[in-house]
């Protein structure tokens, strides 16, 4: 079964994408690939229960399981050595990706606090877009009780298209709120 994003990707975006963009064929039109969700956990290289947090929370918002991701150089002034966890990320593909994308622009991101939109210079240059967020609690999923820290992430939003533009059009067809 499709998402509700998905559905309204092929029914209704694609064709006005199609329309406005003037392209000469549909598999011109940018779609959405694939969503990285990355949250660093730097105190973890004193406290490992700290990463078990940030994966279980992890889990929760992305709904598959997390990977930790290692440190690749030693860094003395951080008390960091080379394969050592810092962190943990998850890539959503397919209906998840929908479903998460769905929740983070109609449910979480209205619920921080002083919400103006999100920012329009965050493009990478290739069609990608990149989103911080400061507190891992605006998502419904996240008992506000049980959370011992507030911690950040990155979001990622990669597509197929070429230029910044496509992407704005494309990700504003999808309803995320960027600033006026």
């Amino acid at each position: 079964m499709k998402s509700r994003l998905q559905t309204k990707y092929t029914a209704e975006i694609v064709p006005a994408l199609f329309k406005e963009q003037e392209y000469k064929s549909v598999m011109q039109v940018p779609k959405l690939t694939k969503i990285v969700i990355n949250m660093g956990v730097g105190e973890a290289t004193t406290d490992p229960k700290k990463l078990d947090m940030a994966v279980a929370e992890l889990e929760l918002i992305a709904g598959q399981r997390p990977l930790v991701t290692k440190a690749k150089k030693s860094l003395a002034v951080f008390k960091l050595r080379e394969g050592m966890p810092i962190g943990t990320k998850v890539t959503l593909r397919g209906k998840r990706m929908y479903d998460f994308l769905d929740r983070l622009v109609n449910v979480s991101l209205p619920r921080v606090r002083d919400f103006k939109g999100v920012s329009k210079t965050s493009f990478d240059g290739f069609g990608n877009y990149t989103l911080g967020i400061k507190e891992q609690i605006i998502f419904p999923e996240i008992d506000y009780d049980k959370v011992q820290k507030l911690r950040g992430m990155d979001i990622t939003v990669v597509t197929t298209a070429k230029t910044n533009e496509e992407a704005f059009a494309l990700l504003e067809k999808f309803g995320m709120p960027f600033q006026k």
